[in-house]
């Protein structure tokens, strides 16, 4: 195992370096800069003053120079600074929305492992029945109704309509701490966290059905009860345990998956995190805030798919990395 991980770990520096070179050339491909954005939208000011700003920050050097010196400082742990926030560094502004972004994907990820799997036990231990149907209809809205629109929805009936939750901020007042600081941020987290794992908990409610119902068919299920094995320890000993492999499989994908699904759903409720960053970075061509979160999600999802094959070895031991 301990090797495996190892020879995984090696096998990261070549795909962070082709995913630090995708990032800098979409980067590079994009229309305009900062500085080109500001010129357009205020044609008073003299064209030579964003020139002159350009050639400080380093955008009329050759490419290889630029990239060159990108690569190294964040070798270093230095993404550069801002060309849109009075040039504060990229990495206060990252480290001021990340624990948003990471509260809410945890959140999410927790309200769809505990929508999904019980729903999906249930359903294959009853198919056919009520809710089976009716979890089989949740999944196939789930997965076509978009994140957005579904938010949208949820706003206006919840947060307008009924006013059961906030539509918006992370808090109710700020400086909010202790324990009222938490419950704010639990209630506010819930629209946009239900939202947020719409989809992976309608994908994890079929994959969960399917597989329990593969495994229920199984020989050695049939085993077991003919010895006389109780339903409970046959569902928790031997079944549960085969058929969560497919869902780490996807929860190794979902790490990554949740925070750069968040820029979506951040920005439809205006929810202070990487999301709302990330798109205000586009917008506005402020490329280095946009490299360093590109960069930030690529590594969380290679470090997700490494995380969901060390636990394969965990659920099941018949597989082995040596």
């Amino acid at each position: 195992m301990y090797q495996y991980i190892i020879r995984r770990t090696l096998v990261f520096i070549p795909m962070l370096f082709a995913l630090t070179v995708i990032v800098f050339t979409l980067a590079l491909l994009a229309p305009g800069d900062a500085f080109t954005g500001k010129s357009l939208a205020d044609p008073n000011v003299d064209p030579e003053v964003y020139e002159r700003q350009r050639e400080e920050a380093g955008l009329n050097d050759a490419i290889p120079v630029q990239y060159g010196r990108w690569i190294s400082n964040v070798a270093q742990g230095d993404f550069g600074k801002s060309l849109v926030f009075n040039g504060r560094s990229v990495s206060e502004l990252i480290e001021a929305r990340l624990a948003n972004t990471l509260y809410l994907g945890l959140f999410s990820l927790f309200i769809t492992l505990v929508v999904s799997i019980p729903i999906g036990i249930y359903s294959a231990k009853h198919p056919y029945s009520l809710l089976d149907y009716g979890a089989t209809g949740f999944g196939f809205l789930g997965l076509a109704i978009p994140n957005f629109f579904f938010g949208l929805i949820a706003i206006y009936v919840l947060a307008i309509q009924l006013d059961w939750f906030p539509a918006q901020g992370t808090l109710d007042e700020p400086g909010m701490t202790g324990i009222e600081a938490l419950k704010s941020r639990l209630h506010h987290m819930v629209l946009p966290g239900i939202t947020l794992g719409l989809a992976g908990t309608a994908t994890y409610m079929r994959y969960m059905r399917s597989e329990v119902l593969d495994v229920l068919g199984s020989d050695y299920i049939r085993t077991a009860r003919a010895k006389g094995m109780s339903d409970r320890n046959v569902l928790y000993k031997h079944t549960l345990r085969n058929a969560l492999i497919p869902i780490i499989t996807l929860m190794g994908f979902e790490i990554g998956m949740l925070l750069s699904g968040a820029v979506i759903t951040e920005q439809v409720f205006n929810y202070p995190g990487l999301g709302t960053l990330f798109l205000s970075s586009v917008v506005n061509r402020d490329f280095p805030v946009v490299m360093a979160i590109a960069m930030l999600l690529g590594i969380l999802i290679l470090v997700g798919n490494l995380l969901a094959d060390i636990f394969y070895s965990i659920i099941d031991p018949r597989i082995r990395y040596d």
